[in-house]
């Protein structure tokens, strides 16, 4: 095989688009900033999340330096985004030529990004791979199969991550089990967590109140589903006061639905990073239908009942804090009674949920022998 030249640094275009991409890479690209050397790192923002609390807040609270180059696509249905990325993706690789693309997650961006490289033949490293929910009404369960396919390098999150794709004819020696950088931000921000004073703020106080989180179209957009889920947090706001920070879509589609007022019922604008990630870590439980919440639910050892029918993080219902409820009236009463009976109990975090993700995939990459460029 034409293999680059090892004493030239690998030129790698990281690609991130929305809030959780934006967390994921941020401990990547400072791992490679310690080997200026060996890697040459371009960072793309394809800005399918483009506003100031989606994206800019991000890259202040987490050190990430300015894009080196932003494609602005904003927002629009999934192919005209999906096309809009790739159209200008594109043009990108054919400038930079770059030697690899590393994606992260399961949002259009990845997949966009990931097949463009692929169909120029450079190599595709995918983070956060072999996640699986098994329903492929969901975006991210096709974008997140479809890019694991394309990807030379999968770096592996946990290890039902491996069995699965394994059992899609996956070769296992594309896999790569390094935890997951999530934790790694978690770690290496506890200082900043710790000094928020967003409980003051909210004038709450630790393990008094829980946390609800709502965003995918499955609960949000269906009016039947979110009427049904509110009769439940009624129920739930008997025993405790919940905090919803809800993204301006959210609080519209709430406001059209009529949803009543209640004085334990907190509904207010998003917030920071370090003030989400203390506000979850001091509550009583957490509500929600995010992927990244029930992973910092985990590590940080809070009950997580997930408002879906099915999770990709499979682990975190056998090693962590987190119960599957979807929108079943009964089985999240059942699991808020559960909580709010039981004391802390001693949760396991996860294999290698230690903070050192980022730096095994950047050593894993540093003795990749790169194909040449196109």
């Amino acid at each position: 095989m034409n293999l680059k030249n090892h004493n030239l640094p690998l030129k790698v275009i990281l690609v991130v688009g929305t809030r959780p991409n934006f967390i994921k890479i941020a401990p990547i690209l400072a791992e490679m900033d310690k080997y200026p050397g060996k890697f040459r790192p371009i960072l793309v923002h394809t800005g399918q999340h483009y506003d100031a609390n989606m994206s800019g807040i991000f890259f202040e609270n987490l050190n990430i330096r300015k894009p080196d180059i932003c494609l602005n696509v904003g927002s629009s249905s999934h192919a005209e985004q999906t096309g809009k990325i790739m159209m200008r993706f594109a043009k990108v690789l054919l400038q930079e030529k770059p030697d690899m693309v590393l994606v992260v997650g399961d949002v259009n961006s990845t997949l966009a990004c990931a097949l463009c490289a692929a169909k120029m033949s450079i190599p595709v490293v995918h983070v956060e791979a072999g996640l699986r929910s098994f329903d492929m009404s969901m975006p991210e369960e096709i974008n997140r199969r479809l890019t694991d396919h394309l990807s030379e390098i999968l770096f592996v999150t946990e290890p039902a991550g491996i069995e699965n794709l394994l059992n899609e004819g996956i070769s296992k020696n594309r896999m790569h089990l390094v935890g997951d950088v999530l934790i790694d931000v978690l770690i290496q921000q506890k200082k900043q967590i710790r000094k928020s004073k967003v409980l003051e703020k909210l004038q709450l106080k630790k393990r008094e109140y829980a946390v609800l989180t709502l965003h995918r179209p499955s609960n949000v957009d269906n009016s039947t589903i979110l009427q049904c889920l509110f009769e439940t947090f009624y129920e739930v706001l008997k025993e405790t006061t919940i905090i919803f920070p809800a993204h301006p879509r959210v609080r519209r589609v709430l406001k059209e639905l009529n949803v009543q007022k209640h004085k334990h019922l907190k509904i207010i604008e998003p917030l920071g990073y370090f003030d989400f990630l203390a506000l979850e870590a001091q509550s009583k439980f957490i509500l929600t239908d995010s992927g990244g919440v029930q992973v910092e639910a985990a590590f940080l050892k809070v009950p997580c009942l997930i408002l879906r029918e099915n999770t990709e993080r499979q682990t975190t219902l056998t090693q962590g804090t987190n119960v599957l409820c979807g929108s079943d009236k009964q089985k999240i009463l059942k699991a808020v009674g559960r909580v709010m009976c039981n004391g802390a109990n001693d949760y396991l975090v996860p294999n290698l949920w230690d903070g050192r993700a980022a730096g095994r995939i950047v050593n894993i990459l540093r003795d990749y022998e790169c194909p040449a460029g196109f």
